[in-house]
């Protein structure tokens, strides 16, 4: 084995005597060296707006959400919350109301929809730090106040230095109610806008948060709730205590927790990043040809010093492992050069932030690509690449084993 490998190493640095054998081993490093370099980069960058769009949802989104499985709403005197609030790792409860409503401010008009939250939401919520214009305050005293997305802010025009301006809700009323008129079909408050949020666009052109207060005013509600929103404390193990939450609501209430209650964006963004791994694998692919190339061409080459080796006492499998780790060898420096390279373009572009994101304008919430780089891909694109670059070599070699009596050998 150090025979073979010792021979292979001479046949990759010697000069050949046809320069162009030479080049395209070169190119085949290059290729793999670049297709290495790319894949990894892309994957870190993928991860990186991954790791972005889940830190913006876990500023709306709770640990575990609790929902009736028949009905829309469920009165949560009924509910077992003191059970759950007892949970080691629990820190709130949060009461929710939420309901699709027409919002109307000035002469502008607008399907959105509201949330209610009870009064300790501002204890779990970093949707304060969020907010691009005024304050996220629901409730002072007797006072309520609505905290609007920016896309329903634009939309509806709303100016927060006016204060005589108000922003109706209309909810159609419970029950068999009259349709041909908007007071008699719907119920109406008025609420005053404190703040603008901006988390992301689908939420922002939707969403507005009220007092729970608020929302079960409007909706004719007594003690009613649509979910409630479970928040850990940090060191709590979220999947052991969806267990237990589900054990204590029994079958009646379905608890789900960050990735189920998106289950839909985290598949789209998984399979987003399967398809380009697959397409940059292709493109490496189609680089290793040109090993096959160089490896085939270098047999040919080398049948007068094959011719030697079979003096020496070599037989068709040391000569077949000579040729298979020359294209190792090849595969092996433009992987390591490759993934050295995309640590490197990572690691800046984690530090300094050199690609801008629109030109570093600031019109998005970051200013540069994200960059999260995980070591088990740098695992996986190395045996990705590992895995092309053997069954290129195997082929070329396969072949001269099919053909190894014509130079010779037996």
């Amino acid at each position: 084995m150090r025979f073979s490998l010792f021979i292979a190493k001479r046949y990759l640095i010697s000069k050949k005597s046809h320069n162009l054998i030479n080049i395209i081993s070169f190119i085949s490093m290059g290729g793999l060296w670049v297709g290495t370099a790319a894949l990894i980069i892309v994957l870190s960058v993928f991860n990186g707006f991954e790791g972005v769009i889940k830190s913006l949802y876990r500023t709306v989104d709770p640990d575990l959400l609790i929902t009736v499985k028949q009905g829309k709403t469920f009165h949560f005197t009924d509910f077992p919350s003191d059970e759950i609030q007892k949970i080691p790792g629990v820190y709130q409860l949060v009461e929710v109301v939420e309901e699709d409503a027409l919002l109307k401010y000035d002469d502008k008009q607008l399907i959105g929809r509201i949330k209610g939250v009870s009064a300790n939401y501002n204890r779990v919520t970093a949707l304060d730090s969020l907010v691009e214009d005024g304050q996220f305050v629901l409730q002072q005293g007797n006072r309520n106040f609505a905290v609007p997305g920016a896309g329903v802010a634009w939309f509806l025009g709303i100016n927060l230095r006016d204060v005589k301006q108000l922003l109706s809700v209309y909810v159609p009323k419970r029950g068999n109610a009259s349709a041909f008129s908007m007071e008699s079909a719907f119920n109406n408050r008025v609420i005053h806008p404190a703040g603008i949020f901006s988390v992301q666009q689908e939420i922002d052109d939707k969403y507005v948060f009220v007092p729970l207060r608020f929302a079960r005013e409007l909706m004719d509600y007594r003690d009613e709730v649509t979910s409630v929103e479970v928040y850990l404390k940090p060191e709590a193990d979220g999947k052991k205590v969806q267990k237990i939450i589900t054990k204590i609501v029994r079958g009646d209430f379905e608890v789900k927790n960050r990735n189920q209650q998106n289950a839909t964006l985290y598949k789209v963004m998984e399979s987003e990043k399967l398809a380009i791994y697959l397409i940059l694998v292709f493109i490496l692919v189609l680089a290793s040809f040109n090993m096959t190339g160089s490896i085939s061409v270098l047999i040919v080459e080398k049948k007068k010093d094959i011719a030697v080796l079979k003096s020496m006492g070599a037989d068709k499998k040391m000569v077949s492992r000579i040729f298979f780790n020359e294209g190792l060898m090849i595969s092996m420096i433009g992987t390591i050069a490759g993934l050295f390279t995309g640590f490197v373009i990572l690691f800046l572009q984690q530090q300094f932030g050199l690609v801008k994101l629109g030109g570093g304008n600031g019109a998005f919430i970051i200013n540069a690509y994200p960059v999260n780089m995980v070591w088990a891909d740098f695992v996986y694109v190395f045996l990705t690449v590992q895995l092309i670059g053997m069954a290129a070599s195997w082929y070329p070699v396969k072949y001269l084993l099919r053909n190894f009596e014509e130079i010779g050998l037996k």
